[in-house]
């Protein structure tokens, strides 16, 4: 199969015939060729947002809000088969796939869907003359997506660009494209205007082309901390927003007091679903000492004992491959500095072959102990299924350790104790915070970072300020007084 860019409506040929390859993470083979976007397909996405544009952001909000909900519908109904698509991209497991991805990225549409219909502004008096607001469509947004949750990622992006007006030209990444063209076709099914979600295909040239043109209002990117740098960089050229989701090293708490089961269960689900490709994921876990043994054995039992490693389409499997040949290298690498640097390695740690796919790009859940804060594999994200584990005596010494990190994306903590839970909370410098839970990410609720893990927010009602532009509009009511 090649995979084409979806232009104005439809599949559209580049000029050049340039493809490239997409390989399944679960086999190391070949799943299909994708077109990459040169100048013409540039020129007409560009062409085409513009057209569209100008038919969405004229049609009221209500129908807009009835047209995306039957994108919903669909989405909905093909929920097992666009799992599987994602699954064929990431080599995550189907029993996440088809639980999560294509489920919150329909929810996310949904809820954008509602506020649609009440995006206002405000009136006042000013004594005779009046003003009022009004808050109106940037234009053209670029979306610039990851490969961990490639449909999802789809979703959240064009939801509240949409709702609001806009038109989007989506760049997935190149490892992880299908599930954004199945996206632009659902759209067109559910009587989305054809240019108003268009998808390019291509690597960091294509990325870079959006990020700097002029005719694109705003940027939303997700990815990693060096990319975004050089997105904002370039954005900032011709002075485009940008909301950037990036990087994490995120702490989890564990207080003497906690459910153990809990705890455990928060410090499998934040290093090991999605093989850990999650960049909210708390892979600093600081457990209170008291409990710490304890902890640790019932930790290391249930990691061993549970994750089922294997074809992440047998709907048994809980833990799939790695994104890519290279990116298990990465994984593994950072594996052998804990080893070098002294950290002990409790549990994994080593590559794996499956049966059935054996070829696949598998690393072990891997358990480090006798962890210390300047370690690399305690400093630095590592994006894969590798679990540092430290402990602490008291809350100040804790708060002050978890914070001391240039990233600031997420934190989690586990007491009984409800004040301490808050008081903590309160002192963590990070976008999003978890109380005796970990990686639940609702529509409702704004994400994103502090300190470099990004800017801006995604999802949440207070998103759809970052996809209007207020227009003041003052009328007089009086003869106007002039000194002329």
């Amino acid at each position: 199969m090649i995979l084409k860019n979806f232009i104005n409506g439809q599949a559209l040929d580049n000029g050049t015939g340039k493809t490239f390859d997409v390989i399944n993470p679960a086999t190391g083979e070949l799943a299909y060729q994708v077109e990459e976007a040169d100048e013409s397909i540039r020129f007409a996405a560009i062409e085409s947002s513009q057209l569209g544009f100008e038919i969405w952001s004229s049609m009221s909000g209500l129908e807009r809000n009835r047209i995306l909900l039957k994108a919903v519908s669909i989405l909905r109904e093909r929920n097992d088969e666009l799992a599987k698509i994602e699954v064929i991209d990431t080599g995550k497991p189907f029993q996440e796939a088809s639980v999560v991805d294509v489920v919150t990225g329909a929810d996310s549409i949904e809820y954008f869907a509602a506020l649609a219909v009440s995006i206002e502004g405000s009136q006042q008096d000013l004594g005779g003359d009046f003003y009022y607001t009004r808050r109106e469509p940037l234009g053209i947004c670029a979306g610039i997506g990851a490969w961990n949750y490639p449909l999802q990622i789809a979703c959240w992006k064009a939801a509240p660009a949409l709702a609001s007006g806009n038109s989007m030209i989506f760049k997935p990444s190149e490892e992880t494209p299908h599930g954004a063209v199945k996206l632009a076709e659902i759209f067109i099914e559910a009587g989305v205007p054809v240019g108003v979600f268009n998808v390019v295909h291509g690597a960091a040239e294509v990325g870079a082309w959006l990020t700097g043109h002029s005719d694109i209002a705003k940027v939303s990117f997700t990815g990693e901390v060096g990319t975004g740098k050089k997105v904002m960089a370039a954005a900032a050229s011709n002075l485009k927003d940008v909301t950037m989701e990036l990087g994490g090293k995120s702490p989890l708490i564990i207080f003497n007091d906690a459910d153990l089961d809990d705890a455990v269960s928060a410090a499998m689900l934040a290093n090991f679903y999605t093989q850990g490709e999650i960049c909210t994921n708390g892979t600093r876990v600081f457990v209170q000492n008291e409990i710490y043994p304890k902890f640790i054995e019932l930790l290391k039992q249930r990691t061993e004992k549970n994750i089922i490693a294997g074809d992440p389409m047998n709907p048994v499997t809980n833990f799939g491959a790695l994104i890519s040949e290279n990116h298990k290298n990465l994984v593994l690498g950072y594996i052998e500095k804990g080893n070098q640097e002294g950290a002990f390695l409790l549990s994994g740690g080593k590559e794996l072959s499956p049966e059935g796919v054996e070829a696949g790009f598998f690393v072990a859940p891997t358990i480090f102990t006798n962890c210390t804060d300047d370690m690399t594999i305690v400093k630095e994200e590592i994006f894969g299924p590798v679990m540092s584990v430290l402990t602490f005596d008291d809350e100040a010494e804790v708060i002050k350790r978890a914070n001391d990190t240039e990233f600031g994306l997420a934190a989690g903590v586990f007491t009984q104790d409800i004040r301490r839970a808050h008081r903590v909370v309160h002192q963590m410098e990070a976008g999003i915070c978890w109380i005796n839970a970990y990686g639940a990410s609702p529509s409702e609720m704004p994400v994103g970072g502090y300190k470099l893990s990004g800017i801006g927010r995604e999802n949440g009602s207070s998103t759809i300020n970052q996809y209007t532009q207020i227009k003041s509009v003052y009328v007089g009511m009086k003869p106007l007084e002039s000194p002329f």
